[in-house]
């Protein structure tokens, strides 16, 4: 049950609890989905959601609707229902069995801890008000979080705020950290199609190279960062892939380059934009090659909202003694983004482990989500809920 203490009211969950959140991540770990095709998965979260005798509506996620007292205050707690395109070469007994996919981001983890506190709170119903328990697919795409958003998820549920637990290996189990204003970079795609003329590799003069053409671009790319922008700004400018049309004895016409933006906030994000354009028509004008520069942004920067922020930090002392109030923000992406940008809420990060494999890097082969992760998660998931829509003045 939920406890008083000072202001916030921490939830104490039973800890046969744990077996089932263990048994639920490791089936869905088992049977991954990929991005908008989470069908499975869909349906075990939806099913579960039923057993606990909450509303559930599925379509492109799924949602679980739990109301308790009388109050008209709306929450919603999110987590991701996909997994991603790697084969895992894990050798616990619970590892996928599905060619190249697995869930090397922690999304089963995310899945089970929000569906323990799901049965908790509907059991004991220690809140006053309504919470929203938000499944939505393709994160790793950052197409998820935009396509309930097009289903007008918010405003059919009324949802006022919204708050997310992403894990982070590398960092202490159990130790939950946050920030209020940017918290994950945006990231952005580019390509840059390089067309010249081609030719017999004995005979370089005759042609333009597009692999010298192609090399000065990556170059002169890096001074973006390096000198165009203030020092200590956490954008990162990555070239990916170099593909070219050219063989052993081939001086290729045509060279693409493939790469990844990260940036810290939009004004940044706009300014390499820029200067990308700038640096590869310079350069392609240099050599008399036409170049084509495509950049599409993918995930806008995750802003936390102060208030809410406040209210995970004070929350979140009271379920562990590892907190980190003020962290730096994380240089991955998240589609989370969206929905911060459209209403209050706030984005946490939940420390894996330093260890073996808990400690192994988001999206490695071998990276699995820590199983006693779990139940520090959905204490946290039950007790915010408690502080965020108290009963009376309990």
């Amino acid at each position: 049950m939920c406890k008083t203490t000072d202001t916030v009211r921490t939830c104490e969950l039973d800890p046969s609890l744990r077996d089932y959140m263990v048994e639920f991540r490791h089936d869905v770990h088992r049977l991954p989905e990929l991005g908008f095709r989470e069908k499975r998965t869909s349906d075990c979260v939806a099913e579960a959601l039923r057993s606990f005798n909450i509303e559930v509506f599925q379509n492109k996620g799924v949602v679980g609707v739990l109301k308790a007292g009388n109050s008209q205050r709306v929450i919603a707690l999110r987590a991701e229902l996909d997994a991603l395109p790697i084969q895992e070469t894990s050798t616990h007994d619970y590892a996928s069995i599905v060619p190249k996919t697995m869930h090397a981001c922690g999304h089963d983890g995310h899945m089970a801890m929000l569906l323990g506190a799901a049965k908790y709170l509907s059991e004991t119903r220690a809140f006053d008000g309504t919470v929203i328990f938000i499944f939505q697919p393709n994160e790793e795409n950052g197409l998820g979080a935009k396509a309930m958003l097009e289903e007008e998820v918010l405003a059919r549920f009324g949802i006022e705020e919204i708050y997310a637990i992403h894990n982070l290996p590398g960092a202490p189990l159990g130790e939950i950290s946050t920030r209020a204003g940017l918290i994950c970079n945006s990231e952005s795609l580019f390509e840059i199609e390089i067309k010249g003329q081609g030719g017999h590799a004995s005979m370089p003069d005759v042609g333009v190279d597009t692999i010298l053409v192609g090399s000065e671009v990556v170059q002169a790319l890096q001074t973006i960062v390096a000198r165009k922008l203030p020092p200590g700004s956490g954008a990162v400018v990555s070239v990916t892939e170099f593909i070219t049309d050219g063989a052993r004895n081939i001086l290729p016409g045509l060279t693409i380059l493939k790469g990844d933006v990260r940036a810290q906030n939009p004004e940044h994000r706009t300014k390499i934009e820029r200067l990308m354009r700038q640096i590869a028509t310079g350069v392609a004008a240099t050599h008399d090659v036409e170049v084509h520069v495509k950049f599409q942004t993918e995930f806008i920067e995750t802003i936390n909202h102060s208030e809410n922020a406040a209210a995970v930090v004070r929350v979140a002392k009271r379920v562990t003694n590892q907190v980190i109030a003020d962290r730096e923000p994380m240089s991955f992406s998240e589609d989370f983004a969206y929905f911060l940008a459209a209403i209050p809420g706030c984005l946490l990060l939940l420390g894996n482990g330093v260890e073996d494999v808990h400690g192994k890097p988001l999206h490695s082969s071998n990276y699995d989500f820590n199983d006693d992760a779990l139940m520090i998660g959905a204490r946290f998931w039950a007790s915010l809920v408690a502080e965020r829509l108290p009963i009376g003045d309990a």
